[in-house]
This record gives C-alpha cells, structure tokens and sequence, in this order.
C-alpha cells in the first residue's frame, strides 16, 4: 500500500489468539501449546489492572540492578521516542512480582528482557522480548508505537536473534522484509502488560489445580475464571 509523501500509515492491525497450554478437561491443547481465539476466553475486569498489582500481593522492594537495566533500556527507547509501559517496569523491579510468571509456568518460560527491535511491519514501532519458552515454542514481546501505545503481542519467530542473523548476512528461513509473513507471524493477545501478566498467572495456577485433580482450595476468583468452561464429563 502507497501513502503520500508526508502521510502518516495507519497502525498495523495483528490477528489476536492467546498461546496457551489445556486447563484439564476445561479446555483442550492438542499439543505443547494452542493458540486459542481471544474472544473465547474468559472475560476480564479491566478496572482491576491499576499497574500496583493488588492480585499478586503489590508492589514491593525495588530491585536495584533491575532498575538500572530497565533505566538503560528506557534510555534506548526515548531515543526513539517511545516508553516503557508504567506497568512493566513496576513489575521488572519489584523484588515480590518479578519472578511470579516463570514461577509459575508450567511449560518452563522464563523471564528475557530484549533491547528494542524494530518492528518489522511498522516503521516507528518497536518490539521488547520480556518472556520466552524454554525451547522458544512461543516468545512474548511488548509492542510500542509513537503514538504511546502499548500492548502485548507473541510469536514463534525470537526478532533478537532474526536481525542478529540478518546482519551476519545469515539465512533462517523468515524475510523480515516481507511485511505480510509477518505480520501473521505477530498475534495480538493483550491490551496490557498487567492484563497479560494475569491471565498467564491465572492459567497456569490454574492448570496445577486441574492437572491435580484438586479444585477445594482454587481461590473464587480463579473458579470464576475456570467456570467459563463448560467443566468434563465424569465417566458413570
């Protein structure tokens, strides 16, 4: 698509699916992980998502070496003028939040903080990795535009490690000048770090639970959230 010298492009519109692992006999997962479509998850109270975390406790210490990466990766994205969602950092620093998602996951993702990457469908835009899988199945990336937006996308592709390649004059097997093979390789999953922080949170409690085959101490909040399924049938 052509624009006029001057114009400003419209933002890129992503695809949304949540990449998950099953809930038990609640939902499905053919294999390590399904993209699910997002309007078939259970519905979130966004007035709960304030960027303090109250469902994880709040906010506690600051980590100090934390603060001074995110300080310099902060400065990386002023440059072009972008920010670091206010939630994200909370999260990235505080000594109590830090560590809760990879804790928890079952499918052994681990917090990996990347410097910005260009979007490769956007110009202006930048990705930052924050989470991966173990074996790289699927990576989460914030997703920020000029325009201060900022939410959270996944993919199976690492970015650090396609333009790493691209500059060693390496092939592997994506063209990340081919705007439409990736934009389908970006899927939107999450209007914020905290939505997306606990939703994965929640599932993958959740999923202990199942799995477990004890739901007497699941939390209200979290049965809430498993009954949107319709709950498996017991054999007679």
């Amino acid at each position: 698509m052509k624009t006029r010298p001057g114009a400003i492009p419209a933002p890129v519109s992503f695809d949304a699916a949540w990449c998950a692992t099953d809930l038990g006999g609640y939902r499905a997962c053919r294999y390590t992980y399904e993209h699910y479509p997002y309007e078939s998850l259970p519905p979130l109270d966004s007035d709960q998502f304030t960027g303090a975390f109250p469902w994880l406790g709040g906010v506690g210490d600051s980590i100090p070496e934390q603060v001074a990466g995110l300080d310099t990766l902060a400065g990386e994205l002023a440059a072009e003028g972008l920010a670091l969602p206010r939630d994200f950092v909370t999260f990235q620093t505080s000594a109590n939040l830090r560590g809760s998602l990879h804790e928890v996951s079952v499918t052994g993702c681990w917090t990996s903080i990347s410097h910005p990457l260009p979007s490769p469908v956007e110009p202006g835009a930048f990705l930052v990795r924050f989470l991966r899988d173990q074996q790289d199945c699927v990576i989460w990336y914030l997703y920020l535009r000029p325009s201060s937006e900022a939410f959270v996308v996944h993919s199976h592709l690492d970015y650090e490690f396609e333009y790493e390649a691209r500059r060693a004059g390496e092939e592997t097997g994506t063209d990340l000048d081919d705007g439409e093979e990736q934009r389908t390789a970006i899927l939107w999953c999450a209007p914020t770090f905290e939505e997306f922080a606990h939703r994965f949170w929640t599932e993958n409690r959740l999923w202990h639970a199942v799995n477990g085959g004890d739901l007497s101490r699941v939390e209200p909040r979290l049965r809430r959230y498993l009954d949107h399924y319709a709950a498996p049938e017991t054999s007679p």
